[in-house]
């Protein structure tokens, strides 16, 4: 073996364990706001398919409506306001509600995150806070990007 294909063999085999690394990122699939809906609360058909599926996306943190809080608004653009607090703020079209599992570690709204949680739909009614609704994220973790 010549030095050249001695350093070729090195580098495939340094770069192997990242192309593991990247199989196994790309096995949750990746649903972006624009994939959400067809028209009104139409879903389209990538969205069905992945009904209690581990999911990820990628948006902003809507400020939640109080510190001790486990859900927040996941939103495609930023949003200075907490639309639930401010009267005159413009509700999004393109949000889900997103859930952890126990307290949430806030993000500064211009911050984009990245979530994954297992996607839920349908119209559901929250008994505590009486928030309604169409499309979910259960059990999130997410990052700052």
């Amino acid at each position: 073996m010549n030095r050249r294909d001695m350093l070729s063999a090195m580098a495939l085999a340094a770069a192997w364990p990242l192309a593991t690394g990247a199989e196994a990122a790309a096995a949750v699939p990746t649903l972006k706001f624009r994939e959400l809906y067809i028209r009104g609360n139409d879903l389209t058909d990538k969205a069905k398919s992945l009904e209690g599926a581990e999911v990820e996306m990628i948006g902003y943190m809507a400020p939640p409506l109080k510190p001790e809080i486990d859900f927040f608004v996941l939103t495609k653009l930023p949003m200075s306001t907490c639309p639930f607090c401010e009267s005159e703020a413009q509700w999004p079209d393109d949000i889900v509600l997103a859930h952890a599992q126990g307290s949430l570690r806030v993000v500064r709204y211009t911050d984009l995150i990245r979530v994954q949680g297992r996607l839920e739909t349908g119209f559901k009614t929250d008994a505590e806070t009486g928030f309604v609704s169409y499309v979910r994220l259960m059990d999130v973790r997410y990052e700052k990007l």
